[in-house]
């Protein structure tokens, strides 16, 4: 699950281990997805891109930020040079300004340059100790030009999404997008993310049939 570039499905791990029940081999990579999210762990600094981005159908929507039956998915990514350094991933209910700027205050380090589009949900920032820096998009095709490393990520979860999983439940998203994360800030390393997965694990509590099968939104 940790080393394997396109990651492990619970139908994979059921052949693997030749498990009678789907669910139970669900339930134990779900288990692990919870315990990738490192308590206390260190955020984003010096250089951020941040943006929105929908998962999920898209079809019958009016246009614009509106969510439809779609998940609204909002990433941040360190500038490093012109590479990328760590993300976070965070599944939101809206894309308004208690949304968006809660992201990143949970996330992003005060003082840090924080890069996004023009929309009005992230004009709070500048008030809130961060170094904002608005780009215009105009045409939607441009968020990719002015915002290249978070929109690079953006398609490789959708794909790695798509393509290993199937999609996914909107309930259930979070814990993938964890799985993303944990799985993209150690990608240089996949045997220390062997280890690091183990010792996480001891640092959560139990998992319940409630937090396994209930909502998972967050925002």
């Amino acid at each position: 699950m940790t080393t394997h570039t396109p990651g492990l499905s619970a139908l994979q791990l059921q052949r693997q281990l030749g498990i009678r029940r789907y669910e139970t081999a669900w339930t134990m990579l779900h288990k692990l997805r919870r315990a990738m999210l490192r308590p206390q762990r260190e955020p984003l600094r010096e250089r951020v891109e941040v943006d929105e981005t929908y998962i999920g159908n898209q079809e019958g929507l009016r246009g614009g930020r509106e969510l439809g039956d779609r998940a609204l998915v909002v990433g941040a990514v360190e500038v490093r040079g012109q590479a990328s350094g760590r993300v976070r991933l965070q599944s939101v209910p809206d894309a308004s300004a208690r949304s968006l700027t809660g992201f990143v205050r949970r996330n992003v380090a005060p003082g840090t340059i924080v890069i996004t589009d023009g929309w009005q949900g992230y004009a709070p920032l500048s008030g809130m100790g961060y170094r904002h820096r608005p780009k215009t998009q105009g045409r939607p095709e441009r968020a990719q030009v002015i915002l290249p490393r978070v929109h690079q990520v953006f398609g490789n979860l959708k794909t790695w999404l798509r393509g290993t999983h199937h999609g996914v439940e909107n309930k259930h998203l979070q814990a993938y997008l964890d799985e993303f994360t944990f799985r993209f800030n150690r990608r240089r390393t996949p045997m220390a993310a062997f280890q690091s997965l183990l010792g996480l694990t001891g640092a959560h509590g139990p998992t319940t049939r409630k937090q396994l099968y209930g909502v998972e939104l967050s925002g």
